[in-house]
């Protein structure tokens, strides 16, 4: 086992590694930027070194900073949560080149799936089902209207680069088709380097229903149970839950077989997701992406399986056997993201946090970024905290996580939670027929 990791990121994910790490006797050491100087992580890290100035561009995605600030400080791996370079294959290569651990999968299957047409064409190869699409870039919009009407509408439009919902648009017509196409072309071309697109059959009413895998360095490739992540708002999560409410005994079995034949035949190692789109009435799905990181939404499998992901994650990475032998997932339990923004428009807010009490019982987790007397500044990502709740059903998980939402109180800057509550008190989601529409639905009354 390494005796030290780098936490190459900020806010809540790196406070969250940085716990595991140090229950593990091992040393933490955070990097942070000059705008991050006073948030919990970096003090409860065992060592600390400033970055760069706020510009994550100049601090936590400048790549010779961060191996040389593993070397300063005698790191032995790097942890790169989620988000920045967690999906970088370059940097995974330059932490390996530079004879660290990395802890995730091994820079290879990083780039094979990060591109979204050739992960389509692996998981066909594997017998994972995809939608009806393209198995090459599409070249300009002339050869996308063909597609699109040999495909048949609706399709969607994406980067095939990108993730978090870059250059992502469903058209239902020739003229919307048009009118994505430019603008995944644009934004491929602009924001990652390749003007790659994709276009593939648009699923409607769809749910976002991703899966757990943890690969192991015998080749063996475990599926740890489903998450719904179909409360999105511009094609980002705002609450995730496990298990699904719209997925059956018989799909979730399929679903859980197709995750571990994609990590296979990926040779993946580590923690990984395999997102798909559920077709609820018809029960049935198509491979979206995988994820080659730690999922934001990790702590609720954690809850419902007792097993520590990040722990996993280094045992995997330093040549150890896992610490579980048998998953057995009990109870329910849902994440909701509070994040610092307009709970109307979801416009970002900033500002000093006057006020922080957090949520306390039985069945609340909470993983936090910031604290009172801390500021989200214009180079900060919105999510504050993660408030998590397992109980022994849905019932109970819905009920807690509604209580433990008005209990959090957070002053100084506008946030999210006045949404959170309307969530749980809506009933499409109380009763588990959402799909990713409805943030929208509530948009718009």
């Amino acid at each position: 086992m390494y005796e030290s990791v780098l936490v190459a990121n900020r806010g809540e994910i790196a406070s969250r590694i940085i716990h595991t790490v140090r229950s593990m006797g091992l040393k933490a050491i955070a990097v942070y930027s000059e705008a991050d100087a006073d948030l919990p992580f970096v003090a409860e890290a065992d060592e600390a070194l400033l970055i760069g100035p706020p510009q994550p561009a100049a601090s936590y995605l400048d790549m010779p900073a961060l191996l040389e600030a593993a070397k300063r400080t005698n790191a032995q791996a790097v942890h790169p949560g989620y988000g920045f370079l967690a999906e970088s294959a370059e940097f995974a290569r330059r932490v390996v080149d530079a004879g660290l651990g990395w802890i995730g999968p091994p820079p290879m299957t990083i780039a094979r799936m990060g591109d979204k047409i050739n992960a389509r064409n692996l998981m066909k190869d594997a017998g994972v089902p995809v939608s009806p699409g393209v198995w090459e870039p599409v070249p300009d919009v002339g050869t996308a209207v063909e597609e699109a009407e040999r495909i048949g509408y609706p399709v969607m439009v994406k980067a095939a680069g990108g993730h978090g919902g870059l250059g992502m648009n469903a058209a239902y017509d020739e003229a919307t088709l048009r009118r994505a196409f430019e603008i995944a072309w644009s934004e491929a071309d602009r924001l990652l380097g390749s003007p790659d697109v994709l276009i593939e059959r648009y699923v409607e009413r769809a749910r976002h229903v991703e899966v757990q895998i943890l690969g192991m360095a015998d080749g063996t490739v475990v599926a740890l149970g489903e998450r719904d992540c179909s409360v999105q708002r511009r094609r980002q999560k705002v609450a995730e839950e496990t298990t699904s409410p719209a997925v059956t005994p018989g799909l979730r079995a399929r679903m859980l077989d197709a995750a571990v034949r994609a990590g296979e035949a990926v040779g993946y190692l580590g923690a990984g997701t395999v997102e798909f789109l559920v077709d609820a009435a018809a029960q049935d799905f198509v491979f979206l992406e995988m994820d080659t990181r730690l999922q934001a939404e990790h702590p609720i499998t954690e809850l419902v399986t007792g097993i520590d992901l990040v722990e996993q994650q280094l045992r995997v990475a330093a040549g150890e056997p896992v610490s579980f032998t048998s998953v057995e997932p009990r109870g329910h339990a849902i994440e909701l993201r509070v994040y610092a923004e307009d709970p109307r428009g979801f416009q970002p807010s900033q500002g000093r946090i006057e006020l922080w009490e957090e949520p306390v019982g039985d069945g609340v987790r909470i993983d936090a970024g910031y604290a009172e007397d801390t500021s989200v500044g214009p180079f900060s990502d919105p999510l504050l905290a993660k408030l998590c709740v397992h109980a022994a059903d849905r019932a109970g998980a819905l009920k807690l996580a509604a209580d433990a939402a008005d209990a959090f109180i957070i002053e100084g800057l506008a946030t999210n939670l006045p949404f959170l509550h309307d969530l749980l008190r809506r009933p499409e989601f109380l009763d588990g027929t959402y799909d990713t529409g409805i943030v929208d639905r509530m948009s718009s009354g």
